[in-house]
């Protein structure tokens, strides 16, 4: 499959703050990539990079197999002269336009004949369901309508990729189901390849063919969402991407398929071997919350605790527990109530391990 865009070595600071710290990728065509992390990872600014908005200091940027950043030989190419459409967090419609109007104003740049234009815009419009709100203004339109204006807007000019910098965070939780849904639609639909920015976890999750993981300026991991969320490179990783409770624990035996290990208050747990298991002895016990079974036993690998609250989420109940000191997070099925204040046994299906006293190195790997 051919690559959409690359970026290698890509470094940019402001001042003496490096916001991205030699940053590589390759996207494919068709592919949506998104670039996922904490406020200040340095995601939009990679995506700024890519779209001309910010100069790199080093590094190399090619989209379609043509070269539009390259530090070494001073290649910067204007982002008009990029072959991308962009749509920012605030929508950037133009309040005197209606939807049409501002959909077609690439084409008017381009200086398109009008018939090209109503040609180009209702195969838009009618691609975005829009075709009956052509003539509104900004004003008479929803949060999801105006996002879905710069969304067309973005497609109209048939762009080589789609750059999307956290389109959906200023919808309610409704909207941003329905437009992450119709997001995916459209790139189906179009095959236009889009790169991705968020901050939400389950956003990624749930739209990305691959997601790029980053904190601080650099890429932790680069995978499918399957492959981000059971097999985190690192604690990071592991930290971000979902939900997780930390146990220290002693490493004791490791066979071909199980570990044993001795945690926290003196139980003994029996899990299945991790993919990555430290050569340490004194170890950190990662778990999902959805990999605990609240209430019933599970063999070999069962804990005694607390219930201290329990929150219903409508799809799930969620319970905070003490164990020995350590507060543990389980989600569990709605059915399944148990009163607060109630003493419990947990049960332990799988984990992560990391090192004791190296939680910031890259040593965790799922099971």
């Amino acid at each position: 499959m051919s690559v959409t865009i690359e970026v290698e070595g890509l470094s940019k600071r402001f001042g003496t703050m490096t916001a991205v710290d030699v940053v590589g990728f390759a996207m494919e065509e068709h592919e949506f990539f998104s670039l996922v992390g904490p406020s200040g990872c340095g995601k939009t600014t990679t995506l700024r990079c890519v779209a001309g908005l910010e100069t790199a200091d080093d590094g190399r940027i090619s989209i379609k197999n043509t070269t539009v950043y390259d530090a070494a030989s001073r290649i910067d190419v204007p982002t008009h002269e990029r072959a991308i459409g962009m749509v920012f967090q605030n929508y950037a419609v133009w309040p005197h336009m209606s939807v049409f109007e501002n959909i077609a104003y690439p084409l008017r740049l381009q200086r398109q004949s009008r018939s090209e234009q109503q040609r180009e815009v209702g195969r838009v419009l009618a691609l975005l369901g829009m075709e009956p709100l052509a003539e509104r203004k900004p004003s008479q339109l929803s949060g999801g309508q105006q996002q879905r204006v710069a969304l067309g807007r973005a497609l109209v000019a048939s762009p080589d990729v789609l750059l999307l910098d956290e389109p959906l965070s200023n919808l309610d939780a409704k909207l941003r189901e329905h437009m992450r849904i119709e997001l995916k639609r459209i790139q189906r639909d179009t095959g236009i390849p889009i790169l991705y920015v968020t901050h939400d976890q389950l956003e990624a999750l749930a739209m990305s063919d691959r997601i790029a993981v980053m904190n601080e300026g650099r890429v932790h991991q680069i995978a499918s969402p399957v492959e981000i969320y059971e097999r985190p490179a690192t604690k990071f990783v592991l930290d971000f991407i979902g939900s997780v409770n930390y146990l220290p624990a002693e490493l004791h035996t490791v066979e071909a398929d199980t570990v044993m290990l001795h945690v926290a208050g003196g139980a003994t747990l029996t899990l299945p071997r991790p993919s990555f298991v430290p050569d340490a002895r004194e170890v950190l016990l990662g778990v999902r919350p959805e990999d605990m079974v609240l209430g019933r036993s599970v063999e070999g690998s069962d804990l005694h605790a607390t219930v201290e609250l329990r929150s219903f989420l409508g799809n799930l109940c969620e319970y905070r527990l003490r164990y020995q000191g350590h507060e543990l997070r389980v989600q569990t099925e709605k059915d399944e109530l148990v009163p607060e204040g109630e003493d419990v046994v947990l049960g332990v299906r799988r984990g992560y391990l990391l090192e004791a006293g190296a939680e910031r190195d890259p040593t965790a790997r799922a099971s």
